[in-house]
């Protein structure tokens, strides 16, 4: 059984600015890919399934000695198995914090007459959604949207899944992977709406998402370029959060903090999760276990 002090052991300290009085940190927690499973470890892949659930208490455990405005997990709260929910989600619930979600492609590995029903399950208002605190607005996104497992066979969007990746596979992409995805014309023009809503209010955005888009890597969308190329369009766009890359990486491109969150379900005991204080123009990331902590200067909105 891990425990709160196993946990802790591996985090770094969080790199603390100067204070500011002007007004409280947004301060939320992050967590992905938990990726549970009743299921034993696959050893060449690193991934011990069954052991999140004690890493996503130890975890819950020091969230909630912490104040904080919500949790996100982004994206696979389990590996497989649509009865993978019955044992994770319980241990959300014992979250004393507004719980979020994200969809993850390990969300849709469940048999298919469960196939839609991830969103209602978690609780979400759809597939992707916005939310705003403290001026700044969270636009959650669906890189499942247009992929090989998420929309059922015969849907337009599994259709054209095929042509987007076999265009990758052609181009020679190195994300051209089945485990991939990307977004319908429908998610970009709600994408904009939401996008020009903020800028309208001043408020500053942040992305989340499953799938990495920046730097260069095998797990990003099949439509990385042109999500990137989008959101440099919006000087709200401050940071894009993600999973789905379990090792990690950082990137920064048009002023954007593009930052891959490692997963959960790596190793035996090592956990991994963060929490984020945005505080005028500093963005600090105070990461546990595997993951860093980062200090992180923000754009002008």
């Amino acid at each position: 059984m891990l425990s709160r002090r196993t946990v802790l052991a591996g985090s770094a300290a969080l790199l603390a600015g100067p204070a500011r009085a002007e007004s409280p940190p947004l301060r939320f927690g992050v967590i992905a890919d938990p990726q549970y499973a009743d299921a034993p470890p696959n050893l060449a892949m690193g991934r011990y399934y069954a052991n999140s659930l004690d890493k996503l208490a130890a975890a819950i455990e020091v969230l909630n000695a912490e104040d904080l405005r919500f949790v996100v997990t982004l994206g696979d709260v389990i590996d497989r198995d649509f009865a993978s929910y019955e044992r994770i989600l319980p241990l959300y619930r014992k979250l004393r914090h507004e719980t979020r979600f994200v969809l993850g492609n390990h969300d849709f590995e469940v048999d298919a007459a469960h196939l839609g029903q991830a969103v209602g399950r978690l609780g979400m208002p759809g597939p992707y959604y916005d939310f705003a605190v403290q001026g700044v607005r969270f636009v959650v996104l669906d890189g499942n949207d247009v992929s090989l497992f998420a929309p059922p066979q015969g849907d337009p969007r599994w259709q054209l899944a095929q042509e987007r990746l076999a265009a990758a596979k052609a181009a020679g992409l190195p994300n051209a992977k089945p485990w991939n995805g990307s977004l319908g014309a429908a998610q970009m023009a709600w994408l904009e709406r939401v996008l020009a809503a903020a800028q309208g209010a001043g408020e500053r955005v942040v992305v989340l998402n499953h799938y990495p888009v920046l730097p260069d890597n095998p797990h990003n969308l099949w439509d990385s370029n042109a999500l990137v190329a989008r959101l440099a369009r919006s000087p709200q766009v401050v940071a894009y959060f993600n999973g789905h890359n379990h090792a990690g990486n950082y990137g920064e491109a048009h002023g954007i903090h593009f930052v891959n969150f490692c997963g959960m379900v790596d190793t035996p005991d090592t956990s991994a999760f963060a929490v984020v204080d945005i505080t005028g123009d500093r963005l600090d990331i105070r990461g546990y276990g595997r993951e860093p902590s980062r200090a992180l200067p923000l754009r002008a909105a």
